[in-house]
């Protein structure tokens, strides 16, 4: 049995826009509320973990940085284009967000948590913001804490051979872009296809650019896929990450694949999100000393985001 960190507290909740905005501020208290019922053994719960401005410089542009601190003071104005509206602590939910995540990171390294307490993996439910860029926000996400994850783990703990994988119904443009010319970040995205679906990006001719081709894996799936055609296309995840040898393994779990998702039109159950948990924690046990950590990225279905994301943390603990 393994010991599994989950991320739970106000702060981390404050992540969430207000108004009749799909990405609110209750999406932590739906999954937490499923995950109490389920009763799960070998959870180690969490306080959110404050970032620094310096962990969010690891990955984004100073003056992007310095643009979400202005805005978050007067709670006024877009973050990007359009989907991501600044709002009064915009800012410091958003270093919550990275901070919870490079704690995730932390604890799974170290294999204890700051109270001295075993972790062999961890749940950072309000991370995997995947489409944020160096420059900009983009579709919710402000801080992109995954792309911050992946520096600090090489900065801080040399670890350089990384697998990331994003279940999430939406492209992880702002993760696959931005490292699309790394040859050691391998990226594995099963996502419903781009002609469909915002960001527009993801098709399987992008394998990554230079030196980095063949390390980068982009599985679209066409509206209405449901767990059988998940778990199929999972199979060539499951060759891929496992030719990659990876010393992390990073999994944006997403939950708005899920049917009755309100901005998706895919047709998963909590079934999906089961058996992509279960492969990966059987390989980071198998290539890296069971080094994974999890993320919820999206899910706007307040039932689906308890179910999806409670089974990543019994996969995770079993």
């Amino acid at each position: 049995m393994c010991q599994t960190a989950v991320f739970y507290g106000e702060a981390l909740a404050k992540y969430g826009f207000g108004g009749s905005h799909p990405l609110g501020t209750d999406r932590l208290g739906a999954f937490w509320d499923k995950l109490q019922r389920e009763n799960i053994g070998n959870v180690v719960v969490e306080e959110p973990a404050l970032g620094s401005d310096r962990d969010a410089l690891l990955f984004h542009d100073k003056e992007y940085v310095d643009l979400v601190k202005v805005s978050s003071k007067n709670g006024v104005g877009l973050l990007d284009r359009g989907d991501t509206p600044a709002f009064k602590g915009v800012f410091e939910a958003s270093l919550y967000v990275v901070g919870s995540t490079l704690a995730s990171l932390d604890y799974v390294i170290d294999g204890v948590d700051s109270k001295g307490r075993k972790v062999d993996h961890a749940f950072n439910p309000i991370g995997g913001l995947h489409h944020a860029r160096r420059d900009t926000a983009g579709g919710f996400c402000v801080f992109n804490d995954i792309g911050v994850a992946i520096l600090a783990a090489r900065e801080k703990y040399g670890i350089k051979r990384i697998a990331y994988v994003d279940i999430d119904a939406h492209h992880g443009d702002g993760v696959f872009y931005e490292f699309e010319d790394d040859p050691m970040l391998f990226f594995a995205d099963i996502h419903e296809d781009g002609r469909y679906l915002y960001p527009g990006t993801g098709s399987a001719a992008e394998t990554g650019k230079g030196v980095a081709e063949g390390t980068k894996l982009n599985i679209p799936l066409e509206s209405g896929a449901g767990d059988k055609e998940f778990i199929q296309a999972f199979g060539k995840i499951e060759h891929f990450v496992d030719n990659a040898r990876p010393e992390l393994i990073i999994l944006q779990c997403g939950a708005d694949g899920l049917a009755g998702d309100p901005i998706t039109h895919l047709q998963y159950t909590p079934q999906a999100h089961k058996h992509a948990a279960d492969v990966l924690h059987e390989l980071a046990h198998k290539h890296c000393i069971g080094r994974i950590i999890a993320l919820g990225g999206g899910g706007y279905n307040r039932a689906n985001i308890g179910s999806a994301w409670t089974e990543v943390v019994k996969s995770f603990t079993g």
